[in-house]
This record gives C-alpha cells, sequence and structure tokens, in this order.
C-alpha cells in the first residue's frame, strides 16, 4: 500500500517539510514521484524513516546518516537494542519524576532533585554515539559514500533511484531463468556497477556479503521481496554465483 507525504506525515509525526528536506537530501526517496511531482512511500521507506529518526535521536547528521545507512555493515538489530537500552533509562527517569509530583501533591516538602539527573541516560547515550561512530563511521565504503553522496542533487537522487529500479525490473524479469544463466548475471554484474559509482567501492568480497544479508537481514529481504516474492534469494543465489567466478 502507497501513501502521499501527507499520509505519512500523519502517521509519523513527521512534518511534510521534513520529509520533502530527507528527500532533496537523498536519504529518503519516495518509491514513486508521479509526472504531477506528488511522492508516494511504501512499506521500504517507512522503514527506512524509522531508521534515519533513529539516527537522528542519537545526533548523526544527514550527512553521516547517509554514508551510515548506505554501509552495508550496518547492523539495524544491534542499533534496536541499544535504542531500546537508552529508552529503558528514559522511562525509569520518567516514572521516578512522576513519583516526585505525586510525593508533592501530598504535601512532601523535601527538596529531591535526583529524579531530574540525566548524566545516567547522557553517559549512555554518549558511550553509543562513540560507539557506531567508531563501528561504522571509519570504514573505506562510510567515507566513500559520504564524499559522493554530499553533492547529489535532488535531480541526480531521482536518476539513481530510477537506476536501482530499472534493475531491480530486469531481476524480476528473469526470475523463471537459472540464476547463473548469462542474462542474469549480468544484471548481478550491473548491480554492483551501480553500487560502485553511486556509492562505494563495491568489491565482490562486499558484494558477498551483501548478498547474505538480502536473505538474512529481514529489512533487506522486506524491502527487496516488495518488487516480487522470493526476489531477495534470487538475487542472493545470482550473486553468490557470481563472487565464486
Amino acid at each position: 500500500m502507497k501513501m502521499t507525504v501527507k499520509e505519512v506525515a500523519t502517521l509519523t509525526g513527521v512534518s511534510v517539510r521534513t520529509l520533502h528536506y530527507y528527500h532533496r537530501e537523498g536519504i529518503l526517496i519516495p518509491c514513486e514521484i508521479t509526472e504531477n511531482k506528488y511522492r508516494y512511500y511504501d512499506a521500504a521507506n517507512l522503514a527506512q524513516l524509522q531508521n534515519i529518526l533513529f539516527l537522528r535521536e542519537l545526533d548523526f547528521s544527514i550527512q553521516e546518516i547517509k554514508g551510515i545507512l548506505a554501509d552495508p555493515n550496518y547492523d539495524e538489530m544491534d542499533a534496536f537494542k541499544k535504542q531500546r537500552h537508552l529508552l529503558l533509562l528514559k522511562r525509569n527517569r520518567l516514572d521516578k519524576l512522576i513519583a516526585l509530583l505525586d510525593q508533592k501533591l501530598e504535601g512532601e516538602k523535601t527538596m529531591n532533585f535526583k529524579p531530574f539527573d540525566m548524566s545516567e541516560i547522557e553517559a549512555n547515550k554518549k558511550q553509543y554515539e562513540t560507539e557506531v561512530k567508531t563501528r561504522w563511521g571509519k570504514t573505506d565504503a562510510y567515507r566513500q559514500s559520504q564524499q559522493k553522496t554530499n553533492g547529489y542533487s535532488p535531480d541526480q537522487w531521482e536518476a539513481i533511484h530510477n537506476e536501482t529500479e530499472a534493475i531491480y525490473a530486469g531481476f524480476v524479469a528473469n526470475m523463471n531463468k537459472d540464476a547463473a544463466d548469462p542474462v542474469v548475471q549480468e544484471l548481478v554484474a550491473q548491480w554492483q556497477d551501480n553500487i560502485t559509482r553511486h556509492y562505494y567501492d563495491c568489491t565482490k568480497e562486499i558484494l558477498a556479503g551483501l548478498g547474505l544479508m538480502y536473505v538474512h537481514d529481514e529489512r533487506f529481504k522486506e524491502n527487496i521481496d516488495s518488487h516480487a516474492e522470493g526476489l531477495a534469494q534470487f538475487m542472493s543465489d545470482a550473486i553468490a554465483i557470481f563472487t565464486n567466478k
């Protein structure tokens, strides 16, 4: 099911202006843009938006987010675990503040400022920021992606999106063939070239890792299978053959 930009704004609480900004910056490309410039978003776009909001919560810049989300080493599940821990700390702090207000309403006169303390939350947040930036912010892929994507205009991002979708369509049209078929293998070569030209040097080793992620990472699998059921497995099989040549 596709949603308009206004519907996404209503659902997520992210303003239309911000969604347009994310599009201009190339980190949230609508799945469809009509001739009248209407933007439509699908489930994969919403999943991407969650990742963006998560990283913004940790004070990553838009430019850093571009590189992190393009990096094949990014571990979404690990990121979610860290975010959950931070949210639990915040909830614990809010519970203490509510308890303090209840005491005040009951006539408690003692001055207690401990519930206002943000030091534990800030320390954990800082630790995670440092860990993420150390883990994903210094890879060659990250640096290359950041350098390349920083200068892309909205028109360039749209062209990249259209090129990527055309390769997906090629895979879908040839799913009746064996993954080793020359036509399918040529599509894998186009896929590797697409990543290298637009993001970072996609070596055979990196491509092999991506192929595994397409079936083992639910975010990738869901996004790819939105084009056709079983496409993620088909692409993964084709990539395995291509990278083992």
